[in-house]
């Protein structure tokens, strides 16, 4: 079972999406969500949660909060989970708003108008580096000057190929489960 840990929707039931999708685990997030709180990186945030699968990591900010949530989610099962979740989730964080988006990361990147202050990424394990490159370099232009972005891989897979205008602030793991926190320089 996964849920919103904690926040105006703490307790809420996430439905998690069948095949193709890795949720983050409750000890993860909740040690995430933590360190987020602990910076005062959510309050009256715009968060982005890219393969959001069931959107779990942008309602658990929007739940402690952040002031919008976009979740983007490819796959149409997952999508559609991901906005039964936003739906049940929206009820507890009025005016929050909160959009789930069908559509690839980089589709989504391409076209979308507007900064994110807290970016969370959760691409499938074996997205390949150069693909993930891609969507990094797209995801640049559209973070505001003090954005923090959180990227979750493999811990066997090594730190993520960031652009030029990404550094490493931090990185931790957590068993198979690594995290990776990005800033501009």
């Amino acid at each position: 079972m996964t849920r919103i840990i904690a926040g105006r929707a703490g307790s809420v039931t996430l439905a998690v999406p069948g095949a193709g999708t890795r949720p983050t685990s409750e000890r993860v997030r909740e040690s995430l969500f933590g360190a987020l709180e602990a910076a005062d990186l959510m309050t009256d945030a715009a968060v982005l949660d890219l393969y959001a699968g069931s959107g779990a990591l942008g309602l658990e900010a929007v739940s402690r909060g952040a002031a919008s949530a976009d979740l983007v989610e490819r796959a149409p099962k997952a999508a559609g989970v991901a906005d039964r979740n936003a739906r049940a989730v929206a009820k507890s964080v009025s005016p929050a708003r909160i959009r789930v988006h069908r559509a690839s990361a980089d589709a989504f990147l391409r076209s979308a108008v507007g900064t994110w202050d807290l970016v969370f990424l959760d691409p499938p394990y074996d997205l390949p580096d150069a693909d993930l490159a891609t969507t990094l370099e797209l995801l640049v232009p559209k973070l505001s000057a003090d954005a923090v972005v959180v990227l979750e891989r493999s811990s066997r897979s090594g730190e993520p190929p960031l652009p030029d205008l990404l550094q490493v602030d931090r990185s931790k793991k957590y068993g198979d489960t690594a995290l990776w926190w990005a800033s501009l320089r």
